[in-house]
């Protein structure tokens, strides 16, 4: 199997990213197509993270550190941004294509033997499962897809699980409260595993210490980010777990709510080690920490940001991050476009789209996209004074970098799907 063969075979196959409907909540797909291939997913302990926001932040993180404590360390996460390599990756590196091809083909073999016609996300899965035993890796990060509990990553058991958060999103699945959706989230927590809560109200952390953890590491009572200072180009940490203080820590990623997260990632590899982390082990792995697309920047002058904020939660920290960090000294210009099931004025208000002085609203190349009218049209009645409506996302940047001048900042977010679009277009454009 070539490649483009191997991204056909996916493309067959149902894919939530595309129709945004969950076939069968159900585990039982992937555990017979995990064991006729002999459950890979045991052959090497496995961090499991979920949450609302921040996971893949901390899945980022949490590689790094592991990376630079000397193991060999897989990384699964979901979406991805412009390639599907993105989802597996070996030490930060992405899956090579070949590799892709062998792996995705010896569960595309396996199917008929199982039984079972698999979603397009448990066949990525199976695949990252896989391959990390094929390379033999020391240690596996696992980025839960959705929710928790009937999500395929979930037929490994987490050595360690982080929850980051509990917000509500996905309440088609697990509304219509946040106590509902903890109440998933937690199905990923095991007994006998070392839970790292991120989650702070004492409602849910209730949810997660009633599932039987061996332990229980609670944000702001057994590990914190006491010190959060804006740094140039990243945050300035205090970070505490039960091992001890790590004081004054560089992380090369934007915006406070970063600082919960490196706390989360390190009491998770600590936890995971039962020691604390060597000083200068912290700041080499903090120091490699790259995360595309999540507050990136990828022009100066204008000052062009990429976010794939894609809830009210993530949006409004993304507004914050915009306003705190880089408080741009000339206009606001807003790039915006999300998938349907948001609510376009929520998003936006979220956002504070109304103190731009322009807003771009487009559209992501998917058939779950919101129409860029519809977002066009929830922004004018939030108040937003000059609004352009330009449905496609490569266009909508152009029309927003005509506008901008030297002093200028854009912003383009809504969706992970419209920064994977205008990545690589403005990758392209601006030096």
């Amino acid at each position: 199997m070539q490649l483009a063969d191997a991204l056909a075979y996916l493309d067959r196959h149902s894919n939530y990213d595309v129709t945004g409907r969950i076939r069968d909540p159900s585990l039982e797909s992937i555990e017979r197509l995990m064991a006729v291939m002999g459950d890979p997913q045991r052959a090497y302990p496995v961090i499991h993270l979920t949450g609302t926001n921040g996971k893949g932040s901390v899945a980022a993180i949490t590689s790094a550190l592991l990376t630079a404590s000397g193991l060999r360390v897989g990384t699964a996460t979901s979406p991805h941004l412009e390639r599907v390599n993105e989802r597996i990756s070996v030490d930060s590196e992405p899956i090579a294509d070949d590799e892709l091809a062998d792996v995705v083909a010896a569960v595309a073999d396996l199917e008929l033997v199982a039984g079972v016609q698999p979603s397009y996300f448990e066949i990525v899965t199976a695949a990252a499962f896989r391959h990390f035993a094929d390379v033999a890796v020391d240690v596996a990060v696992v980025e839960v897809g959705l929710l928790g509990r009937w999500d395929a990553t979930n037929v490994a058991d987490g050595q360690v699980c982080i929850v980051t958060n509990v917000g509500l999103d996905h309440q088609e699945y697990a509304g219509p409260t946040r106590l509902h959706i903890a109440r998933e989230k937690a199905g990923i927590v095991k007994p006998g595993s070392h839970l790292i809560l991120g989650e702070t109200d004492p409602e849910l952390a209730a949810v997660f210490r009633a599932t039987g953890p061996a332990e229980v590491w609670e944000r702001d009572l057994d590990f914190s980010c006491a010190g959060n200072q804006l740094a140039l180009g990243g945050r300035l940490l205090d970070l505490n777990t039960p091992y001890g203080a790590h004081p004054e820590v560089f992380l090369p990623l934007h915006g406070r709510h970063q600082g919960d997260n490196a706390a989360c990632a390190l009491a998770a590899v600590e936890a995971f080690f039962g020691a604390a982390l060597h000083d200068d082990v912290l700041a080499e792995g903090l120091a490699s920490v790259r995360w595309p697309g999540r507050f990136e920047v990828v022009g100066h002058q204008p000052l062009v940001i990429v976010d794939g904020a894609h809830n009210p939660s993530g949006a409004d920290v993304c507004a914050s991050v915009f306003a705190e960090d880089f408080d741009p000294a000339g206009q606001s210009i807003l790039v915006v476009g999300m998938l349907q099931g948001r609510d376009p004025a929520e998003m936006l208000g979220a956002l504070r789209a109304d103190e731009f002085g322009l807003v771009v609203a487009t559209a992501p190349d998917s058939p779950r996209a919101a129409s860029a009218s519809t977002v066009a049209a929830a922004a004018r009645a939030l108040g937003c004074d000059d609004v352009l409506l330009v449905p496609q996302v490569a266009k909508a940047c152009d029309a927003a970098l005509a506008r901008a001048g030297a002093d200028d900042a854009v912003l383009v977010t809504g969706s992970l799907y419209v920064v994977g679009e205008a990545r690589p277009h403005l990758r392209r454009l601006l030096p």
